[in-house]
This record gives structure tokens, C-alpha cells and sequence, in this order.
């Protein structure tokens, strides 16, 4: 009998809602199938199974609040007997009662103690909060589209936002279209949650700030070259085609990585631990406020054009709410890059248990000096903040130059690198 736990989304996690199963008694998975959606403070995120097995007994409810840590169902591998004993941990209800014995049963359930919303039969899954939260709203689940199949909570709630703005629209007579809305609900979940995630961010932030010795390191870098290349490359391509300067500034990170080792890895058991592939986290703003930085995997591995597509699907999967497990906690080092929200320089928070997060500003047209004559030269500030116990200034110095460098080999950055 093995166990399969509540898995830790992020520094920041305590426990999750168990969402819903994607899986059932008898079910066979393999590594990286998805098996469950488990909302956090950040969202809701499938999550994944890395063994081979086959599932004998869900231990824990949809709706259950489970502790990072605690069973949440049990499976035997090939050759093994299947499970037939029960842990006797029980976990608690996300909202209050007395904790729920943990018996196992038959199917995934796919709905909440009370009905589904009418007419909710076109195929589209959604976890028990967010059809809990569509009939608190009056928002009918059957007229949303989703994200790759799944109604995120999020999208319930701009719904809801979005119907209460209709009906309070004036008609030619100057009176609501739907009459006088039922102020303050949509937005009372919404601040509900906003607070929740920046308690969350806050959590994860004041952790690393007391316990990482940050050091903070800034250079500036010449992109006018590598933007007239990027213009030429993008002339005849479709809009969806194109290469934009975000994937080229996550290309010569990852790049960089493999230059200075010491800026990939994570401080655990009071050593740093370098990470054998470089898994890029992104920084990504989410449309309810707050942000998370999920990974892009093997990112050295892949050419700015394939990090670009790579980069579109993950934010959009994140604000569809479909991001999963092992994006959010397999991230080696992180960027964030604040240049489209018109900031010059950013200086970021270490994300522990890494060591290094790399910050970009916008690109902006300064006076540069070149061969004694100053000239328009448009140019990006690129950051460092560095954790003490990992690295130190000489390296971290190294790696900014790499990255500077690299932005400057345009060609190389489009390159597929094995």
C-alpha cells in the first residue's frame, strides 16, 4: 500500500480544498497524469501523480480542507496487493462541522451537496466552490467557456462582476436595464478572496525576507541590434507568430543559468542544492489581483520562438485557472518582468526556496555613448537579487553579464540549444 498526499503548491501552502478528483477507484495513472483539482489561496490547480500505480481508495471528500502532508488517497503498484486498511487521520470540511471520517467510495464526485445549476449539461467541468459560488451569484455555468474544459472560481466571479455592470446600465428611459442590482455580493467574494492571496503572498514574502540574505546587483543592456533583428524576424509572420522581447530576455536567462549553476537550485536543510535542468518560473499577474510564477520546464532547451508559445499557453492557462501542480512548484529561478506596466528598473523578492529571481524593465530610448558619440540607443535595466548563502557579487555579476551578452546574440537567443 502506498500513500498519495496533499501535495505543497508553494512556500506559501498550508493546506488545499480538495476540489475534485479526476480519478477513480480502479483507475490506473501513470507519472504526470492529472488526478484531482485542489483550490489554494492563488487559484485552482490540477494536480498531478508522479508514480505508477493503481488508485484503490480516495480518502478525502470534494469540499474537504486537507493539510499539506495528509493522505488523500491510497494505490499499490504493479505486483502489489491492493490496499484494503484505512489510515485513521481525518481531515476537517473547508467550512466548518465536525471532520469527516475518511471511508472510501466508489466514484469521483463531480457535484456539491446541493444541485447544479439548470441546465448545466454542456460537458464543462467545474469544481464544487466555483458552482457553489455560480448559485450564490445567480450566474448559470452552462453560458460560461471556460478553459480547456474547466470553470475556474475566478470566472464565475467576473461573470457575476460583469452581469451586475449590465444591470445596472441605463435603458433609453434612464433607468437600470434589470433593475436596482444587488449591490456589494459579486465584489464581497472578490475581496474575500484578494485577501486571502495577499495574505498568502505576504506569508511567503516576509519568509524570505527573514530568512534569505538578499543582495541586489543592476546592469544595463543595449537591445537596439537585437530589437531591429526581432522586427525583421517578426515582418511577415502572423500576430500569433510573433517573437516578442519577453521570451528573448527568458531565453538568455536560461541560458545564463548554465554559466553560473550557482543562481538554479534551492536553499534546503541549510545547504544549497543545484537543480540538475533549469525550470524557469514566470511571474504572472492574475485578473483578481496578486500574482504566481509557474514554470516553464527545461527552459535552456527550447528557442525564443518555442518559449514565446510556451509562455502564451501558461498565462492563459493560469487565469483560465488550469495550471498544474508541477509548474507551481518545480520553478529553479524566477523572472518577472514589469516593463508593459511602464517601470524602469525592478527589484524583486526571492521566492525560497530558490536563490534568484532576475527582474526587466521596459525597453526605453536613452542617450549612449558609442565610439566617443553619444547616440539614441534604446536599452533595457536588468536586475539580480541574489541570495548570500548560494552566491555573491562576483557571481551574480558573471551571471548578469552573461544575460547582457546573450541578449546582444539575437540569433543565438532563436536557436534551439541541445
Amino acid at each position: 500500500m502506498s500513500e498519495y498526499r496533499m501535495p505543497s503548491l508553494g512556500a506559501d501552502m498550508e493546506a488545499g480544498i480538495l476540489a475534485e478528483w479526476l480519478v477513480k477507484p480502479g483507475d490506473t495513472v501513470h507519472r504526470g497524469q492529472s488526478v484531482a483539482m485542489v483550490e489554494t489561496d492563488k487559484g485552482t490547480i490540477e494536480v498531478e501523480f508522479f508514480d505508477e500505480g493503481e488508485v484503490d481508495v480516495l480518502l478525502v471528500e470534494p469540499g474537504t480542507r486537507v493539510p499539506v502532508g495528509d493522505p488523500i488517497a491510497l494505490f499499490h503498484h504493479e505486483g502489489e496487493e491492493p490496499s484494503t486498511e484505512l489510515p485513521g487521520a481525518k481531515a476537517a470540511p473547508a467550512q466548518g462541522g465536525e471532520p469527516l471520517p475518511p471511508p472510501p467510495y466508489a466514484e469521483p464526485t463531480r457535484t456539491s451537496t446541493a444541485p447544479p445549476p439548470p441546465g448545466e449539461t454542456n460537458g464543462l467541468r467545474a469544481s464544487p466552490a466555483a458552482r457553489r459560488r455560480a448559485r450564490e451569484l445567480g450566474v448559470d455555468i452552462q453560458q460560461l467557456r471556460g478553459t480547456n474544459g474547466v470553470v475556474s472560481l475566478a470566472e464565475v466571479e467576473e461573470a457575476a462582476r460583469l452581469q451586475t455592470e449590465q444591470a445596472g446600465k441605463p435603458t433609453e428611459g434612464g433607468q437600470p436595464a434589470g433593475g436596482k442590482p444587488e449591490a456589494g455580493k459579486p465584489q464581497e467574494g472578490k475581496d474575500v478572496k484578494r485577501l486571502a492571496m495577499r495574505r498568502a503572498i505576504a506569508a511567503a514574502m516576509g519568509r524570505s525576507k527573514r530568512e534569505i540574505p538578499h543582495y541586489y546587483l543592476e546592469t544595463t543592456c543595449d537591445l537596439t541590434d537585437t530589437l531591429a533583428y526581432l522586427e525583421t524576424f517578426n515582418r511577415n509572420r502572423s500576430v500569433r507568430e510573433r517573437v516578442l522581447p519577453a521570451a528573448l530576455f527568458l531565453r538568455a536567462t536560461a541560458l545564463a543559468v548554465r554559466e553560473v549553476p550557482e543562481t538554479n537550485g534551492f536553499w534546503t536543510d541549510d545547504a544549497f542544492r543545484p537543480a540538475d535542468h533549469v525550470h524557469l518560473g514566470v511571474a504572472i499577474a492574475l485578473r483578481e489581483g496578486g500574482l504566481i510564477a509557474p514554470a516553464i520546464h527545461d527552459a535552456d532547451r527550447l528557442s525564443a520562438g518555442a518559449l514565446m508559445a510556451a509562455l502564451q499557453d501558461l498565462i492563459g492557462r493560469v487565469r483560465g485557472g488550469t495550471v498544474r501542480s508541477s509548474e507551481i512548484s518545480d520553478a529553479t529561478i524566477t523572472v518577472t518582468n514589469l516593463g508593459d506596466q511602464g517601470v524602469d528598473k525592478v527589484y524583486g523578492v526571492i521566492y525560497p526556496p530558490q536563490v534568484a529571481l532576475v527582474g526587466f524593465g521596459r525597453v526605453v530610448e536613452r542617450p549612449w555613448v558609442i565610439d566617443g558619440n553619444v547616440v539614441a540607443r534604446r536599452v533595457v535595466d536588468i536586475s539580480l537579487s541574489g541570495d548570500h548563502r548560494a552566491s555573491d557579487g562576483h557571481r551574480g555579476g558573471v551571471f548578469l553579464n552573461a544575460v547582457a551578452r546573450l541578449l546582444r546574440e539575437p540569433q543565438r537567443l532563436m536557436e534551439t540549444i541541445q
